[in-house]
């Protein structure tokens, strides 16, 4: 039997009584200067977050919000410290057959297929053919193409939600391509399949079927870029006649992107590609930082808290919670996704290359 759904958290106020079903997406014990345990909790729907806390019968309760699990909550809404907190009254676990999951896990408010649809245009556009071939045998790879338009991105910053991974790129390509009409001296088709496939790692980096995302052991252990490059190994062992060079400059976009040491790169962009690709990688998973703290606000201008992760306070353009948005990104195609064309567009007349030039870096931990 379907379980239904009717509080979602970002409707929830101080004061509310709450009884519905949400996902459990962190847990934490405690115990108090007494010994007596308690319980820390933050739950999740598409809507938001909420923190909770337990303070009775926490050793049974333990046992039934688990992360990741789905369980009925009867609580009361506080206020705590100005902010929302639920206190837990009652929990039970929730069969996961008997729910959405689609009602909890955050995602792309963006038509991915339409989106999946626009970024195999754009590699249908890279002329030289070793790079084409590349970029299709990534795209006609069924298991990758369908864990690639899934996959979050990030677990926490910037498209941290299914769909997000495709998103990013997309919105990376985008730019990337733009810039090839202001800095004719790039490599165009080298730095399209950079962006294409500079987070590709992350399919690997995450682990995303089952809720909350959270990072692989191979992720946490290699990290996205190093798994991108053994990924690209594995296919260009295929494509025998790949120049070395090419593959060489590649692999320097994927490993440079975050653009410093201290943010995960283990070399620093050295080519006008790799320049390029870092400064709108990270511009990229800024401008969605902002708009997801535009869209949490108040309609008007005002000045969000502390920003630790970027070093400063933001002056955000509220949108309000019920923002209307497109179906699809800004300029997307509504071309239907057929897999890789075998024929590309003739060049333009006209059109100039692609440029490249330098991406600020990431000014938090995790990432772009």
């Amino acid at each position: 039997m379907s379980q239904l759904k009717k509080l979602f958290i970002k409707d929830i106020e101080a004061g509310t009584t709450v009884d519905d079903i949400f996902m459990v997406k962190e847990i934490s014990r405690y115990e108090t200067k007494a010994g007596k345990p308690y319980l820390r909790l933050l739950l999740m729907d598409n809507s938001g977050e909420a923190p909770a806390m337990v303070w009775e019968d926490a050793d049974r309760l333990q046992d039934i919000c688990r992360a990741g699990r789905v369980c009925r909550f009867s609580a009361a809404a506080q206020s705590y410290k100005g902010a929302l907190q639920l206190k837990i009254n009652a929990a039970l676990e929730v069969n996961a057959d008997d729910v959405d999951m689609g009602l909890f896990l955050p995602a792309t408010r963006y038509d991915v297929e339409a989106m999946a649809a626009e970024l195999v245009e754009l590699i249908n556009s890279v002329e030289e053919a070793h790079f084409h071939a590349l970029l299709t045998a990534f795209v006609n790879d069924n298991d990758f193409w369908s864990d690639f338009k899934k996959a979050p991105a990030a677990k926490g910053m910037h498209h941290a939600y299914i769909g997000g991974l495709l998103e990013h790129t997309l919105c990376v390509c985008r730019a990337a391509d733009k810039m090839a009409g202001l800095y004719p001296a790039l490599n165009r088709d080298l730095l399209l399949t950079g962006a294409v496939l500079h987070d590709a790692g992350k399919i690997r980096e995450f682990s995303f079927a089952v809720p909350p995302f959270n990072y692989s052991d191979e992720g946490r252990l290699l990290g996205h870029m190093t798994i991108c490059v053994n990924m690209l190994a594995e296919k260009l062992a295929a494509l025998p006649d790949f120049p070395a060079q090419e593959a060489l400059l590649l692999k320097h976009l994927i490993l440079s992107h975050h653009g410093r040491y201290d943010y995960g790169s283990p070399v620093l962009p050295m080519t006008r590609e790799a320049f390029v690709l870092n400064f709108v990688d990270d511009l990229d998973a800024k401008m969605n930082y902002l708009d997801r703290l535009s869209l949490g606000a108040e309609e008007g201008y005002q000045w969000t808290d502390y920003q630790r992760n970027m070093e400063r306070f933001l002056y955000v353009d509220g949108r309000g919670r019920e923002e209307e948005v497109e179906d699809i990104p800004p300029g997307t195609s509504q071309s239907t996704l057929g897999g890789v064309r075998a024929e590309r567009p003739r060049k333009a007349q006209g059109k100039v290359r692609l440029a490249a030039s330098d991406r600020q870096p990431t000014l938090w931990g995790e990432g772009c």
